[in-house]
């Protein structure tokens, strides 16, 4: 584990250093407090912290008071190392934010078992932080597909409309469904309808922009945000979804099934705006339009489908 230590004596520091490193520790070494501070700032900066109580340009007690003002996400565990032994100057140290205090001079071992304790509660807050990521992803996140959830694709569509309306940039979306995707669950069983829409989703994923997003808006119909994307980027980008889908038959328990989708593009630029809603029931007419010729198709709303929307 990264350890930071802040200390101005080069003798003691020096001293401390090589006791960490003998412990297993990955020292950062800082002779002052600003020092101190800019490690403290960096994306990964070392969550452990020895710092001196009385340094130039900037006392432990100070730096303990910025970091936790800073208030980062990734807790920093704080011993101060001070000479003062009077219990209201340690009270003092406790409650500008240190977690433990070390009087000089110390027993090597105390110093190894505070930090020990120190080490363990990072530990479990970062378990903590990673348990949160997980429940979080998996709240945002369709469970079969690893899509976006319906209200996360929505959300996310609600926020590029918003941008572009700020920006004036346009901002399209793809509407697409599974062609006779019920025929498929009723053929080969819903276990193999489920492999079909897992993949379906894989390979539409593999295609997104890094900026582009992609949710399960319900069913088999899977929604696709395109910001900064005119119409005609969105159709040209729909057509290669659809032939990625149906160049290669789909491999599942049940046997080997040929897939194809139908699309719906639809658009909102500074000529004609519109919010989510509309543009959703845009796309979706022009889905139901390339179904009504032929499936495995490609449609695009025209300007008059979606200002009716609108209206």
């Amino acid at each position: 584990m990264r350890i930071l230590i802040a200390e101005d004596n080069p003798a003691f520091r020096q001293l401390l250093e090589e006791l960490l490193v003998t412990w297993g520790y990955d020292v950062v070494v800082a002779r002052d407090g600003n020092e101190a501070w800019q490690v403290l700032m960096t994306k990964d900066a070392p969550q452990l912290a020895i710092l001196d109580w009385k340094m130039p340009g900037m006392e432990g007690i100070e730096l303990c008071r910025k970091v936790r003002n800073d208030a980062k996400e990734n807790y920093t565990y704080i011993i101060l190392l001070t000479s003062q032994q009077r219990d209201e100057e340690l009270v003092i140290g406790m409650e500008a934010g240190a977690d433990d205090y070390i009087i000089k001079p110390f027993k090597h071992n105390e110093l190894k078992v505070r930090l020990r304790a120190g080490r363990r509660i990072i530990e479990l807050q970062n378990e903590l932080l990673a348990a949160r990521e997980i429940l979080q992803a998996k709240a945002a996140h369709d469970s079969l597909t690893g899509l976006l959830n319906h209200e996360e694709i929505l959300g996310t569509l609600d926020k590029e409309l918003a941008r572009s309306e700020r920006d004036g940039a346009c901002v399209s979306i793809i509407m697409a469904d599974i062609d006779h995707f019920k025929k498929i669950n009723d053929t080969y069983g819903h276990i193999a309808g489920d492999v079909v829409l897992r993949i379906t989703a894989e390979k539409m994923l593999s295609m997104m922009r890094p900026y582009d997003s992609i949710g399960r808006y319900g069913g088999d119909e899977i929604l696709v945000v395109l910001p900064e994307c005119c119409i005609e980027c969105a159709a040209a980008f729909a057509e290669r979804l659809r032939s990625c889908i149906s160049s290669d038959r789909m491999d599942t328990s049940e046997g080997i099934i040929p897939v194809t989708i139908s699309l719906g593009v639809a658009t909102s630029h500074k000529d004609i705006k519109r919010d989510e809603h509309s543009l959703v029931r845009a796309a979706d007419t022009a889905l139901y339009k390339a179904k009504e010729n032929g499936r495995n198709r490609v449609e695009v709303a025209s300007d008059d489908v979606m200002l009716d929307g609108v209206l």
